[in-house]
């Protein structure tokens, strides 16, 4: 008799006792028999290992199990969980977002319908402290439908840039086929490292159109951790997505959707540089160039050209065209938007801290 779980739901918790009960409570009072709860205590200094411990206690008929190590950062704790992990199905899930109603359900019926490699959810950008702010994020697959198709997988994926670990329900197969360790230890931006490679290796996908997540935005969050190896982990990060794919046998016209990602990815990094100090800003900016110049497929020029025309598919032409744009202007140093862009960026600063 075979008594794995469907699903497996991994919840890496550093210092996570503000939100925890809540996060986990969503799961907890959607799981079933066929469902279990890893919860990786990374070594907190807070509450954390006693909340799962109480939810525990009171749901004793569920599969909970906490895990405690000493601090060893998300893409190893990430690791951990999922040798942890025995469902066919795996479901991260960050200490601080919300599971919402009927998620594990609907989850549960594709499962049963189709059996897909990966799942790919739709989700709420959430800002409880400004819910004007709250969008809902869909994903450009249709609607429940079963797609086989490798490179419309990856060409609608590259187009969405959904690279977050719980955005995708995947089946352990899939994590288990790949080189260990599969989330790089001590760099940040993990999921923007693997997600791609996962989804590469996915030979079918079924898109839940519903909110699935509520994504939690914290006042003030983008700023925490912004520094130079911020910048060069997030660049090192998306030259990865290049030299992984660079090994597969991939169309031209679906690396042509990889360049234009890429230059989405580098714009955020680039407008960040101008929140940082000015020496620090543009040192950071040198380093983010050069490891730029080794990111493309394509010759700059032709990426930029293809995201300003129609050569592309695109979910959003005009958010292209205003990237490329943007990139051409930070890339050539000018002035005025560059000034532009340094005072509109320190003013979202001061912004975030008023809220924080």
């Amino acid at each position: 008799m075979n008594t794995a779980p469907r699903l497996s739901i991994l919840v890496p918790a550093y210092n996570a006792e503000q939100h925890l009960e809540a996060t986990l409570r969503s799961v907890l009072d959607q799981m079933g028999p066929e469902h279990a709860l890893i919860v990786i205590d990374d070594g907190s200094r807070d509450a954390t290992p006693q909340v799962v411990e109480s939810l525990q206690q009171g749901y004793p008929a569920l599969a909970i199990r906490l895990i405690r190590q000493a601090n060893a950062g998300l893409a190893t704790t990430r690791n951990r969980l999922l040798d942890a992990a025995t469902g066919e199905y795996i479901l991260f899930l960050d200490a601080d977002d919300l599971v919402l109603p009927g998620t594990i359900a609907a989850l549960d019926g594709i499962i049963a319908r189709h059996r897909p490699d990966v799942i790919a959810v739709d989700f709420n950008d959430w800002h409880p402290h400004n819910m004007r702010r709250t969008r809902l994020i869909e994903r450009g697959y249709p609607a429940g439908a079963l797609v086989t198709d490798r490179e419309a997988i990856l060409r609608t994926f590259f187009m969405d840039r959904q690279c977050y670990a719980w955005a995708n329900v995947m089946r352990r197969e899939i994590y288990a086929r790949q080189p260990d360790p599969l989330y790089p230890p001590g760099r940040t931006f993990e999921d923007i490292t693997t997600t791609p490679q996962l989804i590469a290796d996915c030979a079918s996908l079924v898109r839940l159109a519903q909110p699935c997540f509520d994504y939690r935005q914290h006042p003030g969050s983008m700023k925490r951790g912004l520094s130079h190896k911020w910048c060069t982990d997030f660049a090192k990060a998306v030259l990865h997505i290049r030299q992984h794919f660079e090994t597969l046998p991939v169309s031209e016209a679906l690396r042509l959707h990889i360049d234009a990602a890429t230059i989405h990815f580098y714009n955020v990094i680039l407008k960040r540089t101008y929140e940082m100090g000015w020496s620090e800003g543009k040192a950071a900016r040198l380093d983010v160039q050069a490891l730029l110049a080794q990111n493309l497929f394509n010759p700059l020029e032709t990426v930029l050209a293809a995201m300003e025309g129609t050569v592309l598919d695109s979910h959003d032409r005009r958010a292209d065209r205003r990237a490329a744009s943007q990139v051409r202007k930070l890339l050539a140093g000018n002035l005025g938007f560059v000034l532009g862009k340094f005072l509109a960026r320190k003013i979202k600063v001061l912004q975030r801290k008023a809220v924080a």
